[in-house]
């Protein structure tokens, strides 16, 4: 299957990189500059942020960078030299039970970890803490062309301008508003897969929400800030039909392809930590599902 035009999003992103690296890092320096830009005091407190796996003294040369922290992601940051693997969702929320070589978590729940720990990789996830950060914020609005002052639906505790829910403005098009057929048609371009839609798609749109993964936290919010669109990862059902039926439409993403362009963030964030970009890989994860209608048969 060709390569996603969200891959190739990601890839082709241009943003000023060391071009060699300075310092000398190590696992435990990595995590340290990772840790200041996302921050484990601004994560939901069932959440873990940091190193789940390895040690801090080891030297670091090259690192992967990936969604999720899967058997096949450590493999191949394995099998290309990578001390480190750096994910969005973590490598478990609960300790896990059980650890075993297997192929999945659905088998052992600590696969993840025995692959980690058996091949000398150290996984270290950012899940809540980068969803909220600022860097994050600014993903989906900049994809999607949309304008984002930097105003979020629902702030943190611990920063008002850290949150959940980009609240952002639909610019015209030759002086007329754009529809939500118009607007799902511009995340099917940008992502390369058709969106799930709940609303009129006549109906125009000029105040929209974009959240990535999961929205359901934010859906009463939406409704109290008479947002006319939700653009997410994901909503459960009833939360969608309850949120269109207020009025508020709903463009549904895919949990996995609204976060994708994290991935970007953190390998961002990487360099900027002193690892050389040449000398981090990034693991593509975006061909885990497909519509039918997309495949040839």
């Amino acid at each position: 299957m060709a390569k996603s035009t969200t891959t190739e999003a990601i890839q082709k992103r241009k943003t000023p990189l060391p071009a060699k690296q300075a310092k000398r890092v190590t696992v435990a320096s990595l995590e340290a500059a990772l840790l200041k830009e996302f921050p484990d005091v601004d994560a939901e407190s069932w959440d873990t942020t940091g190193i789940y796996v390895g040690e801090g003294a080891i030297p670091v040369t090259k690192v992967a960078v990936a969604l999720d922290p899967t058997v096949p992601a450590i493999l191949q940051a394995a099998s290309c030299s990578a001390q480190v693997l750096v994910t969005h969702h973590p490598a478990y929320i609960e300790a896990p039970a059980t650890f075993a070589p297997e192929v999945s978590c659905a088998i052992s729940p600590g696969a993840a970890v025995y692959a980690a720990a058996r091949n000398g990789v150290a996984l270290m996830c950012f899940h809540t803490a980068l969803d909220v950060s600022n860097k994050a914020q600014k993903a989906l609005p900049a994809m999607l062309n949309l304008d984002y002052k930097g105003k979020v639906l629902q702030p943190i505790a611990t920063s008002k301008r850290k949150g959940y829910g980009q609240i952002c403005t639909v610019l015209k098009q030759d002086g007329k508003a754009v529809t939500l057929g118009q607007l799902g048609a511009r995340c099917t371009s940008v992502f390369g897969r058709a969106p799930r839609i709940w609303g009129d798609f006549n109906a125009g749109v000029e105040t929209v929400v974009t959240a990535c993964g999961s929205a359901s936290n934010i859906v009463e919010a939406c409704i109290k800030a008479n947002v006319q669109c939700l653009i997410c990862g994901e909503l459960k059902y009833h939360d969608a039909l309850a949120l269109s039926q207020a009025g508020v439409a709903v463009i549904e993403l895919g949990h996995d392809l609204s976060e994708l362009p994290l991935v970007a963030v953190l390998a961002d964030s990487v360099a900027h930590a002193g690892i050389s970009r040449d000398s981090i890989l990034i693991v593509d994860q975006s061909s885990n599902w497909a519509y039918p209608e997309a495949i040839r048969l």
